[in-house]
């Protein structure tokens, strides 16, 4: 059994997938048919940024198991592009995907975050280790 079986399946009420219906609002920096990216509201930077795939993958294990080459490069891309459009690649920048539930990860739905690159105090670093939309 891999990582992927600490959240057993996906939720389909998870936060994430309530943001993809539009359920829940988000402040958007980019959409297209495959890919979600949208400031945190809860941001330990003055640039955060979470970028989801639109389909029900778990975590980083799944998402590499189950999505096409070309789902996983599209999704990469986009990041590398969030990056310049912030203009993150001329300050420095920090990419975060905790894995499963040993990883810090709460959210069954994979997510990568975008973070600027600033002094973390202490206190932060507890907070990247916990890092919640919510």
């Amino acid at each position: 059994m891999s990582i992927i079986n600490q959240f057993f399946s996906y939720d389909r009420n998870n936060v994430f997938a309530k943001i993809l219906r539009n359920e829940l609002s988000a402040n958007i920096v980019y959409k297209d048919n495959k890919i979600l990216a949208f400031h945190d509201i809860n941001p330990i930077a003055s640039t955060h940024i979470l970028v989801i795939p639109n389909g029900e993958y778990i975590d980083y294990c799944d998402f590499l198991s189950k999505a096409s080459s070309d789902d996983i490069c599209h999704y990469f891309s986009t990041i590398n592009s969030m990056v310049k459009q912030f203009k993150l690649d001329q300050s420095g920048f920090k990419l975060v995907t905790h894995n499963g539930k040993g990883g810090g990860q709460e959210i069954p739905h994979f997510h990568t975050h975008i973070i600027s690159n600033q002094k973390i105090e202490s206190n932060q670093i507890r907070k990247l280790s916990q890092i919640n939309i919510f």
